[in-house]
C-alpha cells in the first residue's frame, strides 16, 4: 500500500515538472549548517568534516533517501567550505556539488564561554557559493505508455548560486540564506521549475549549573519557498560538557524529531535521528545518524 500511494505522488510529480530537493532536517542542517548556508564556512577554528543522511536503513522501497558530505575550513579572516548532497526519491535523484566563502568580521572574544562547549566567536559572516545541480528523473521505470511527458528521461545538469548571513555570540545566533538564488534561470532544461527555498533560523543559549555544564538551546528555521506552504521547526536541545546531548524537534509539516548523540575522544560526534512522519504520510518515518570529525582541539574546547 506504502509502494503504491508512494508512486502516485511520483506520478502528481512528474506531470506537474516541479523539482524541489528534500529540505534538511534537524540534525542536518543543525549539525551541518553549510550545506543550507555559506556563511558558516570555516567558522570554527579548526577544520570539520561532517557526513549526515537518512532513508538509507528504512524498510521500504521507495522511501525517500538523503545524505551529506562536507567540509569547512577556517583561514584568518576567511572561511572555506565544499560539499556534496544527494537526494533520491521515486524515480528522481539529485545530486548537488558546490563550494562555499565566507568572510568574518570578528567583533570581540567571548572568553566566558565555558570550554566543553567551545562556544563559536562573536561574529559577522557573511558567505557565497557556487555550484552544480545534477537532476535525473528515470520516467521510463515507471513503464506510462501513450504519454509524451513520459516518453524518454530526464538528465540535465544546474548551475547555482547561493547566498548567505550569519550573526553569532555567546547567547544566540540568527541567520538567513538562499542556496541557489538563481534558481532554474540557468538550466538548459525548460519543462524544469526549480522550488527554491528561503531559511531564516536562530537560537539561544542557556549555560546552567554549577560550571555551566549543561547548554540547553532552543532554535527555530523558517523555510519560505513560491508556491509551498511555509514550512516552521521548532527543536530544542540539551547538551552536557560536549560528551552527550539529545534533541526534539516538530516540523509545522507533521513531522516529529528525535535524536540522541555523544561525542567520542573529544573529536568525533556521532548522532542517531528518528523522523516520525504524523497524519498517515505516504512517505513514512525515517530514521538516520550523522557523523562530524573537528580537528584539533575538538568539540570539547580547548584545555
Amino acid at each position: 500500500m506504502r509502494n503504491y500511494l508512494f508512486t502516485i505522488v511520483t506520478l502528481l510529480l512528474s506531470m506537474m515538472h516541479v523539482f524541489a530537493q528534500q529540505t534538511p532536517l534537524f540534525s542536518d542542517y543543525n549539525y551541518n549548517t553549510i550545506i543550507i548556508n555559506p556563511a558558516h564556512s570555516g567558522l570554527q577554528e579548526e577544520t570539520e568534516i561532517a557526513f549526515t543522511n537518512r532513508g538509507l536503513v528504512d524498510a521500504f522501497d521507495g522511501t525517500p533517501k538523503y545524505l551529506s558530505l562536507s567540509a569547512s575550513i577556517p583561514k584568518d579572516y576567511s572561511g572555506f567550505g565544499g560539499g556534496i548532497l544527494r537526494d533520491e526519491i521515486g524515480v528522481t535523484t539529485t545530486t548537488h556539488f558546490f563550494a562555499s566563502y565566507a568572510y568574518k568580521i570578528f567583533l570581540s572574544q567571548d572568553s566566558n564561554v565555558p570550554r566543553w562547549h567551545n562556544g563559536n566567536p562573536h561574529v559577522m559572516s557573511f558567505g557565497i557559493s557556487a555550484g552544480v545541480l545534477q537532476y535525473a528523473e528515470d520516467l521510463l521505470d515507471l513503464n506510462i505508455t501513450n504519454d509524451i511527458n513520459f516518453a524518454q528521461n530526464i538528465n540535465t545538469s544546474i548551475p547555482t548560486i547561493g547566498a548567505g548571513f550569519l550573526y553569532n555570540e555567546r547567547n544566540f545566533y540568527v541567520g538567513i540564506a538562499a542556496p541557489n538564488i538563481v534558481g532554474d534561470l540557468l538550466s538548459s532544461e525548460k519543462n524544469i521549475e526549480l522550488v527554491v527555498p528561503y531559511y531564516a533560523y536562530g537560537a539561544y543559549k542557556v549555560y546552567f549549573g554549577s560550571q555551566e555544564e549543561f547548554l540547553l538551546k532552543p532554535n527555530a528555521l523558517v523555510i519560505v519557498s513560491d508556491g509551498a506552504p511555509t514550512q516552521v521547526d521548532m527543536n530544542l536541545f540539551l547538551n552536557y560538557k560536549s560528551k552527550l546531548e539529545a534533541g526534539i524537534g516538530y516540523r509545522t509539516n507533521s513531522l516529529v524529531n528525535m535524536l540522541v548523540g555523544c561525542y567520542i575522544f573529544n573529536n568525533v560526534r556521532i548522532n542517531y535521528t528518528y523522523n516520525i512522519a504524523l497524519n498517515n504520510s505516504p512517505l513514512g518515518s525515517s530514521q538516520g545518524f550523522s557523523l562530524s570529525y573537528r580537528a584539533g582541539s575538538g568539540y570539547g574546547g580547548k584545555r
